[in-house]
């Protein structure tokens, strides 16, 4: 399929490569150069050992279960307890109430948090590690085999599921369905989870979904699931997706525990990488069968946590209504020297 790219999103990009620049003039280096770092990021005792961790039964998060499975989080003498979670916005509340220490979210939820001061009364959100990136083929619009919707177009005045609303999959959905020529607000999303998503195209609850690996290679052998839209494309191609936040209290409180977490996780980011690793975990984890595991498409896995690619999405963000006004990523960060 073709895809088209008009003028709006060729404004779009410009603007981001603009704003790349303006981050390299001033001086903002591979970290950003203002990010907070733990008060002691060297090794050292743990101030919590146990971490409620916030996930997913995706493809994104197969670094932790990797750095779970050859053990780097009990070299660091943590011990992680997954909790799943629907979504970042839905996660985001959970660890400002402390009934997550760490959770993985997509940046658009976390950033959204941030700018109404969501997490004040413990010290903001913290962002301590990147987790996802796109590439082509991960992040798709997916119609049922019999649907009427054969391009882009055919998407306006129409249904799509997406987990949650205001994060990454809308985001990236707008930008996207605007570049090809179909202005936003015809469309109509409505709440899923992932899992749930297939089913609805089947009993055509929804017109499209808006669906992440696993679940793309799922649909796609079950019920002949079709292809109508990369939400990875044009304005949003390699747009950083989700990574793990904390509260800033957490941080300040525990910051042995956040480079602990951070050294485990740059190790599971880059093994995360060898698909021979990954595919039995999403077996375990994401209840797939084995073929679906071989045949799912995989984004990067960043091993460092990048202000200015993270500033893309805040900038598209803006571009797009989800933020009020202009919004500096760079303050959320904690990175430790020890964490790449």
């Amino acid at each position: 399929m073709t895809r088209r790219v008009g003028l709006s999103a060729r404004r779009i990009i410009a603007g981001l490569s603009a704003l790349a620049m303006l981050a390299v003039v001033s001086g903002c280096g591979l970290l950003g150069g203002s990010e907070e770092k733990p008060a002691d990021a060297a090794p050292g005792k743990v101030e919590k050992t146990k971490i409620k961790l916030g996930l997913l039964p995706i493809l994104d998060v197969a670094s932790v279960h990797v750095a779970i499975k050859k053990g780097y989080f009990k070299e660091e003498g943590l011990e992680v307890e997954p909790v799943n979670v629907q979504g970042g916005a839905a996660a985001i509340p959970a660890l400002i109430k402390g009934d997550l220490d760490i959770t993985f979210g997509n940046w658009v939820s976390f950033f959204t948090a941030q700018s109404k001061d969501a997490a004040k009364a413990v010290d903001g959100l913290k962002l301590i590690n990147d987790g996802y990136q796109a590439k082509p083929e991960m992040f798709l619009i997916l119609t049922g085999p019999d649907s009427t919707i054969k391009s882009p177009k055919d998407l306006a005045g129409k249904t799509i599921a997406i987990n949650t609303f205001k994060n990454i999959a809308e985001l990236t959905a707008k930008a996207t369905l605007e570049a090809n020529d179909v202005d936003p607000k015809t469309v109509t999303f409505k709440e899923f989870p992932f899992p749930d998503m297939e089913a609805a195209l089947q009993n055509k609850t929804v017109d499209a979904a808006f669906m992440v690996e696993p679940f793309i290679s799922k649909a796609q052998r079950t019920i002949g699931a079709i292809t109508v839209l990369d939400a990875a494309s044009g304005p949003t191609d390699n747009i950083p997706v989700a990574g793990y936040g904390t509260t800033g209290k957490f941080a300040k409180e525990n910051p042995n525990t956040v480079a602990a977490f951070q050294r485990a996780m740059a190790k599971g980011q880059r093994d995360a990488a060898d698909r021979p690793t990954v595919e039995p975990l999403l077996v375990e984890y994401a209840k797939v069968d084995k073929e679906t595991a071989s045949l799912v498409h995989f984004g990067e896995f960043p091993t460092t946590l990048d202000a200015t690619r993270l500033q893309r999405v805040a900038t598209l963000m803006r571009t797009y209504g989800l933020l009020e006004n202009d919004f500096d990523v760079k303050p959320m960060l904690v990175t430790s020297g020890s964490g790449s």
